[in-house]
């Protein structure tokens, strides 16, 4: 433990990793495998609840490798970093697939639901199969970039997810009081939803409409732990952002479109079927704030990836050129830096071609397929460079998808391909290419903690597939559970569905392209808001995300970024570190333990009993405690907020 700290400032060639080449320990174990794995599995459901209603996942590494320490170290004597290192890289592998699912898949069942004439249903076993073949692909495809981007680009390129992670393994014997607070977080995360969704002693989303102050406005809260756990971890200024973007649309569009509106005589005003004066701020949102949200989204998406333009370049120039002269070193090669032999990379990969080709009730075939594959190359080279340069959280998933689909989209069009084949080909293009982005994403981070550390790269490898597969498995039902008791479009049996932000917003767009129909005006001029922002020097992507999302989610949000600013401001700077990895670890506890149980509630509205009570009592938004509901609500999300700030600020000395 007194090694000096290794970081990325210091050149290749110097680096001494924490455990040496020529040191062999344990490190594929099975206990490693069956941890991970669990974990996966948790982490991965978790983030397709929260996704799905936010339109965000937290990293699990962190949270993974802490969990690892405290399990592992309670229930065997002797442990080693490498074993906890494999946990986390199976453990992260369930977040990141989540990501990808959850951004495409439920454009299948939107379709579904809102469109008389869409016949395609898509299966949990087409779910597992796509989920699959993307995440393969993401994995294999990384491969020959690791010696490139983990090794030779060390000193360059931060990883700091992976970074930080390596850091918190290194620091072991901290494990069991870190890994307290994720439980801590996760129960009171599980406590506080079941006492609010299943004893319904308040209600979950408290909304005052503005009625004679300001017509067709709305401020609300979506009082969860989940939101509160995501504001603190992501920070305040992304929180700040999300909520000027939400601001802008509900208190400040929408009552100007109802002002201008109530003032015309009693027509229509497209895509809207019914006057304006007749909106409340429900379908104010529906009918026009919604579509402002699907362009500025879109225009986003574009500029983040427009800005990753110099980083796409010099990735794919160097991923080819590293391909091409792999096999140019010759030597005795370390432990630490043997891979998975590039026969089976490439063998593997035409595998996945030709799986992909052939997979059934997708529409793929060649066409597909060689689109599935050309933007899944293109796209992994560059997701790899970029979260080695900004994280996993900053990188434009959703605009190089937004991006593969609509050239997918129009290239369809060309070959004669359109209406509902068109659309589930385009999509299914669109899923394989998001999940491969998202997997690549975390096999990068998850290679630079093991470089640090001094794993052995194939075995990291290997165990990605783990990480892949059991999660794969469950995520297709997990998608239809939630499809089926909160669904992703409002209608009669589902008056508060998920929202599922990308996914809806790609919904929108395939169907837009391949049936001309798209309301190109609002989403043009939502598009012109996420410009303006652009032109001051402010991402736009979250203030997007923010005008999409009903303003009710991102008011939590904004109260966890509150805190996290709180922290760092009372806070000097030998103990701000300390307070704010404390702060994360319980907030990813929080979300944890708030998501699985949602999921949960999910499961149990399969039984008809538990769903009439739960739809009788006005389902995840009712309560018992009648008109006082909202105040109890303010108060135990208040009390939350509190606990949270109160878990940083104690054992103030490290």
């Amino acid at each position: 433990m007194d090694q000096p700290n290794q970081t990325s400032t210091e050149p290749a060639e110097k680096f001494e990793p924490y455990v040496k080449a020529e040191e062999s320990i344990p490190e594929v174990t099975l206990k490693a495998i069956v941890l991970g794995s669990l974990i996966s599995i948790v982490f991965g459901v978790a983030n397709a609840y929260l996704g799905l209603k936010v339109g965000m996942t937290v990293s699990a590494s962190i949270p993974a490798a802490v969990i690892s320490m405290a399990v592992l170290r309670t229930m065997f004597s002797n442990v080693t970093v490498l074993e906890n290192n494999i946990v986390q890289t199976i453990g992260s592998a369930g977040e990141s697939l989540a990501a990808g699912i959850i951004f495409t898949i439920p454009a299948f069942l939107i379709w579904e639901a809102t469109m008389p004439g869409f016949e395609y249903k898509i299966s949990q076993w087409q779910i597992v199969g796509l989920s699959l073949l993307g995440g393969a692909l993401g994995i294999l495809l990384m491969i020959p970039l690791r010696k490139y981007l983990v090794e030779k680009e060390h000193g360059k390129l931060a990883f700091p997810e992976g970074t930080a992670c390596a850091e918190i393994i290194v620091a072991g014997d901290e494990g069991g009081g870190k890994a307290r607070l994720v439980f801590a977080g996760i129960g009171l995360g599980a406590v506080y939803k079941i006492l609010m969704n299943v004893g319904r002693l308040w209600p979950e989303n408290p909304v005052y409409a503005f009625k004679k102050a300001l017509p067709g406005g709305a401020l609300g809260m979506d009082a969860t732990p989940a939101l509160l756990g995501v504001g603190y971890i992501i920070g305040p200024r992304i929180a700040a952002l999300m909520m000027g973007g939400a601001m802008m649309g509900y208190l400040g569009i929408a009552p100007l479109i109802k002002y201008i509106g109530s003032a015309l005589p009693a027509g229509l005003i497209a895509p809207a079927d019914i006057p304006i004066a007749e909106m409340d701020h429900e379908a104010i949102r529906g009918f026009f704030i919604k579509y402002l949200g699907v362009g500025a989204v879109a225009l986003g998406g574009f500029v983040s990836l427009a800005k990753s333009l110099p980083v796409i370049v010099s990735s794919f120039s160097s991923g080819v050129k590293q391909l091409i002269h792999r096999g140019a070193d010759s030597g005795p090669v370390p432990r630490t830096d043997r891979d998975l032999p590039m026969s089976t990379v490439l063998i593997g990969s035409f595998l996945i071609v030709l799986a992909i080709w052939a997979f059934p009730g997708t529409e793929l075939h060649f066409l597909g397929a060689l689109l599935a594959v050309i933007f899944g190359f293109f796209f992994v080279v560059v997701a790899a460079r970029i979260v080695g340069l900004v994280g996993s959280s900053s990188s434009p998933v959703s605009g190089m998808t937004i991006a593969t689909l609509l050239v997918t989209c129009v290239v369809l069009l060309k070959f004669g391909v359109s209406g509902t084949a068109g659309m589930v080909t385009a999509m299914s293009v669109g899923a394989v290419v998001c999940i491969a982005v998202c997997m690549s994403g975390d096999i990068a981070q998850d290679l630079k903690t093991g470089y640090l550390l001094g794993a052995t790269p194939r075995k990291q490898q290997l165990v990605e597939f783990v990480g892949l597969l059991f999660p794969a498995l469950l995520m297709g039902l997990v998608v239809f559970w939630l499809a089926r008791s909160f669904g992703f479009v409002e209608s009669a049996l589902h008056p508060e569905p998920l929202q599922a932000p990308q996914a809806n917003v790609m919904a929108i767009i395939v169907r837009g392209v391949m049936h001309g129909d798209l309301p190109w005006m609002p989403i043009i001029f939502g598009a012109i808001l996420a410009g303006s922002i652009e032109l001051v020097g402010i991402g736009s992507l979250p203030f997007a995300i923010g005008m999409y999302l009903p303003l009710e989610l991102s008011t939590p949000i904004m109260t966890g970024g509150l805190v996290a600013m709180i922290v760092k401001r009372t806070s000097i700077k030998d103990v701000f570190k300390r307070r704010q990895e404390r702060g994360i670890l319980f907030s990813s506890g929080l979300v944890a333990g708030d998501a699985l149980i949602g999921v949960g509630i999910a499961g149990l509205m399969l039984n008809e009993a538990f769903k009439n009570f739960y739809d009788g009592h006005g389902g995840m938004w009712g309560s018992l405690s009648g008109a006082m509901g909202p105040y109890v609500s303010l108060v135990t999300f208040a009390t939350a907020t509190f606990i949270l700030w109160f878990l940083t600020r104690v054992k103030k000395t490290a």
